[in-house]
């Protein structure tokens, strides 16, 4: 990899310490990686404040800004070829997967509407004051309206699983308000972030409006999250990770966006429960359950439980496991070897305490040097056991009976996380009742949703602020409001 870095409108080598990207589908070397030093992560962080201070992109009129990020979104499409070969590559998403579709086309859309979103709110909003206030206490008229300005300088920190969708959430609403940004891919999955260093030098982006820093440690990451020069932080990634930035940040008191860990649950209601298998296979054949969304607690009928699990077996044994370049892959590889050690870790505690590994539950050594775990189900006793508490970020799935509807939302409440939920009932009504009653940021039911036009976000432990639609645009901008006569 020639250049890790993109400051101030050039392509940089870098000076810090080297790193390999491994593909995790065999182990092998994608790239030797010099990554920045972190005088070049600072000289990024500079050059984004002078972009922005400066006010040449943040004073455009709002449609000429929203044209030249529809240009920054073609010229990224024109590299979609190439971003679909990183997600195979670095990421060990399976070619032929539909999560392929996520990785490459969604984002590629949503980068092209995302300046339409923008451009639908409003830039001044008045307050509605009352009749006696108009006048002012003189007589004289007044008026008070609403604006939304940018931040100023955003540090954008992508997460590994969808590198270049979790970047894009933040890099174009970020720079169509007016921010100007310092993108830090994570140092698993960094290879497709140099894309959006391309495709500003191919849009014409103005010198230090976006600006790409590649590492391999955590020091450019903390200067982001902590460097006064910075005014907002928004971060995918662990909870852990998510809390350590939010201390980073707290002296500054920078506003954050923080899309964190889940465990979302999926309740089937009994008039679909036939339903839950397929569920249990998709959840597995996700990118190989990597995906903080994902509704890896099954809740089902206890009279309908084992009739369930026998056909979840069923269809996770015949899943195709194997390298992500091949065409008849289903499930790929996980990231990384702590990643498989993490799902050996929590099947291990959840058996300790109770469950049965209904199939799987160890490590697939199909492929030499690859990062591989059985598509697992696990018959989980109740909602306490670690398999149901914990973010495995695997194909884990867990599965528990319940005794009526409110015992099901119930467990489904019962968690630290709250980024999804899911309910399946083919009588809609009540399939909307349960979704009503479950507290989380995104509640889908019998489907979901993933549109530019519509938000996403957690509470509690899964994070807060959202991402997308016109909120996800909202947090991109302060309010300021401004009273006149």
């Amino acid at each position: 990899m020639e250049h890790a870095g993109y400051i101030d409108g050039r392509f940089v080598t870098g000076e810090g310490a080297a790193f390999a990207v491994e593909n995790p589908s065999d182990g092998s070397t994608v790239a030797e990686v010099a990554g920045l030093s972190i005088a070049q992560v600072d000289a990024a962080i500079s050059a984004a404040r002078r972009a922005f201070d400066k006010g040449d992109w943040s004073g455009l009129p709002r449609a000429e800004r929203a044209d030249v990020m529809r240009r920054y979104a073609t010229a990224l499409a024109r590299h979609a070829d190439r971003l679909k070969e990183l997600a195979m590559l670095e990421a060990g998403c399976p070619v032929s997967s539909s999560v392929m579709f996520a990785q490459v086309q969604t984002p590629l859309r949503h980068a092209a509407e995302i300046p339409d979103v923008y451009l639908s709110l409003p830039e001044i909003e008045e307050n509605p004051l009352p009749m006696h206030e108009r006048l002012g206490v003189a007589g004289t008229p007044m008026q008070s309206v609403r604006r939304y300005l940018p931040h100023g300088v955003v540090s954008a920190i992508a997460a590994y699983n969808v590198p270049l969708f979790t970047a894009l959430w933040k890099v174009v609403p970020a720079l169509v308000t007016g921010n100007t940004v310092v993108l830090r891919p994570n140092p698993l999955t960094p290879l497709s972030s140099m894309v959006f260093a391309e495709a500003a030098a191919e849009a014409g982006l103005p010198a230090g409006v976006l600006n790409v820093v590649v590492e391999g440690g955590l020091e450019g990451g903390q200067l982001m999250s902590s460097d006064p020069r910075v005014d907002m932080v928004s971060f995918t990634g662990s909870v852990g990770v998510g809390i350590a930035i939010a201390q980073q940040a707290a002296p500054t008191l920078k506003p954050l966006v923080l899309e964190l860990g889940g465990k979302s649950a999926q309740i089937f209601l009994p008039d679909s429960v036939d339903k839950a298998a397929m569920h249990a296979r998709v959840i597995c054949v996700s990118h190989a359950g990597q995906g903080c969304a994902l509704g890896t607690r099954i809740l089902v009928p206890e009279d309908s439980k084992t009739e369930v699990l026998a056909r979840m077996k069923e269809l996770l044994a015949a899943i195709r496991i194997g390298p992500a370049s091949d065409p008849a892959t289903e499930m790929g590889p996980l990231i990384n070897a702590a990643a498989v050690a993490r799902c050996q870790r929590i099947v291990d505690e959840a058996v300790a305490a109770g469950a049965t590994v209904v199939h799987g539950g160890q490590p697939w050594p199909g492929v030499k040097g690859g990062h591989y775990f059985e598509p697992t189900l696990l018959d989980v006793p109740d909602n306490a056991n670690p398999a149901a508490q914990q973010e495995v970020f695997g194909p884990v799935v867990s599965v528990i009976g319940y005794r009526d509807l409110d015992h099901a939302i119930a467990m489904a409440n019962d968690s630290k996380f709250g980024l999804s939920g899911w309910v399946h009932g083919a009588d809609k009504r009540a399939a909307l009742k349960v979704g009503e009653a479950m507290r989380s940021g995104s509640i889908n039911v019998n489907n979901g949703v993933t549109s530019a036009w519509a938000s996403s976000g957690g509470i509690k432990l899964s994070g807060q602020g959202r991402e997308r639609g016109p909120e996800g645009i909202r947090a991109f901008q302060q309010m300021s409001v401004l009273n006149f006569s």
